[in-house]
């Protein structure tokens, strides 16, 4: 058996397994209750999916300008992944689509907690500071219309 032969055999099963990956991650998404096990499973799976059927494609296809292009396609799924799932869950976690009883450890309630408080104590600085600017626009001046 030739490379190219042994080549394409890898690349046929690379493809299956990616497609497998990638099912599997589909019906995970589809059944699991919770948004925080939909998201691990929308992830994961799908991204070394989408890794290993990119690689099928490679070996199958052998050309080198494609098989850059798929690299660079590898690169990007592997960066911008985590990010949106991060923020997916952040999401989810300040809107109250998170169960916190399921989680074991909780490091976003004291943050968001912290960060209401200086939220709202801005405002009412701002609300402060427009009142006094308000009752002092009209200190000193006599209304239209009467003498004085």
């Amino acid at each position: 058996m030739t490379w190219e032969g042994v080549a394409d055999v890898a690349g046929a099963v690379l493809l299956v397994l990616g497609s497998t990956l990638t099912l599997v991650a589909a019906y995970a998404v589809f059944f699991l209750q919770d948004l925080l096990s939909r998201m691990h499973a929308a992830t994961k799976p799908q991204v070394l999916g989408l890794v290993l059927m990119l690689g099928g494609v490679a070996l199958s296809v052998r050309e080198p300008v494609l098989v850059w292009t798929l690299v660079l396609v590898v690169a990007f799924q592997l960066i911008t992944a985590p990010i949106s799932a991060h923020m997916v869950g952040r999401a989810g976690y300040r809107t109250g689509k998170v169960d916190g009883a399921g989680l074991v450890v909780d490091e976003l309630t004291e943050d968001l907690r912290a960060s209401r408080r200086r939220t709202e104590g801005a405002r009412e600085a701002e609300a402060d500071e427009r009142a006094r600017g308000a009752a002092g626009d009209g200190a000193g001046q006599d209304a239209p219309g009467t003498d004085g």
